[in-house]
């Protein structure tokens, strides 16, 4: 598969994290509006079966990958070592695909210094007071006012963010998906797009500049992925698990059963290493299909994949710090 990054910078606060598989989510959404649902079914064709069109990334500091989900005590720790501080160094440098792994920690940044603000952090999630309103009677409700909130997510002023898609180019082109994303920018993406929430612009398209490590053999994962199954070391990999209780969006909220099956997956930044490495731009599984994640829209399909760049996971105790 080839490798492209999009460049994208917020243009409102977001109401949904813009991670790899929500952002595959719209993607999907994306295609349907724009060259219909056979278009869609066909590049979902084999998509249970190991052959994704498309897998997409997290939205990712320009330039920055997430820290190896490894234990702090497996780097070499800065001189002035402080452990609160330390531990809010979560973004590598792409230049670390450079040096050996056990360095990262030395060259990773905290999202103050990623958004070279000072007072700001990358992002901050901050309450939006909303109240219902009764569309019949225009008014809040027989027991008046009723307000609650809901988070949003506004990213630091002026930011970049770095999507980077892995796909197969004789199936859905470059210059499509650059399309799709402006598309998804303009309408906004995830929750309360249709309120203002979500909208981006796509400032440039560049082929991936992310080269495998010499003498890779594991993974680091760069957006959440289903690995169960994937004969990985359970030994030798490190991961953050959550569980993604998934909705339909855009036209299937409306159905009256908007909610999917949960999933459980490993957090973008899991380090897999396989019994047999091989070169590969993603790893994972998709998921779904046969009204496993959805009884309203039974073909409903998950991202489980995840695109990965190669790193050299020190094999024995002894090479580590």
């Amino acid at each position: 598969m080839d490798m492209i990054t999009l460049r994208i910078r917020p243009l409102s606060p977001f109401g949904t994290p813009p991670f790899g598989d929500t952002l595959f989510g719209q993607l999907c959404w994306a295609i349907r509006h724009q060259a219909g649902e056979t278009r869609l079914r066909e590049l979902l064709d084999g998509y249970l079966a190991n052959r994704p069109f498309a897998v997409v990334a997290d939205a990712l500091p320009q330039g920055f990958l997430p820290r190896p989900a490894l234990p702090l005590s497996w780097f070499t720790q800065p001189a002035d070592a402080d452990r609160k501080r330390v531990k809010k160094r979560v973004w590598a440098p792409h230049a670390a695909l450079e040096q050996p792994l056990r360095s990262w920690l030395l060259a990773a940044r905290s999202d103050q210094e990623v958004a070279d603000k000072p007072d700001l952090r990358l992002q901050e999630i901050w309450p939006q007071p909303h109240n219902s309103i009764n569309r019949q009677t225009g008014a809040t409700g027989p027991e008046g006012f009723a307000p609650y909130a809901m988070d949003q997510i506004w990213f630091a002023p002026g930011i970049v963010l770095d999507i980077h898609v892995a796909f197969e180019r004789a199936r859905l082109t470059g210059q499509e998906l650059t399309e799709l994303f402006v598309n998804m920018g303009v309408t906004g993406f995830g929750r309360d797009a249709s309120i203002g929430l979500g909208k981006f612009a796509v400032i440039d398209t560049v082929q991936s500049l992310l080269t495998d490590q010499p003498d890779a053999n594991a993974y680091l994962t760069l957006a959440p992925c289903a690995p169960q199954g994937g004969s990985f070391q359970a030994k030798s990999s490190c991961y953050q698990l959550f569980t993604r209780f998934g909705r339909h969006g855009d036209q299937a909220v409306q159905t009256g059963q908007p909610f999917k099956t949960p999933v459980l997956l490993a957090a973008a930044g899991a380090v897999l290493k396989p019994a047999q490495y091989q070169q590969t731009r993603y790893i994972g599984q998709g998921l779904g299909g046969d009204g496993r994640l959805s009884r309203a829209i039974p073909e409903t399909v998950h991202q489980g994949y995840a695109p990965v760049v190669g790193i050299h996971l020190p094999a024995t105790a002894e090479e580590q710090p």
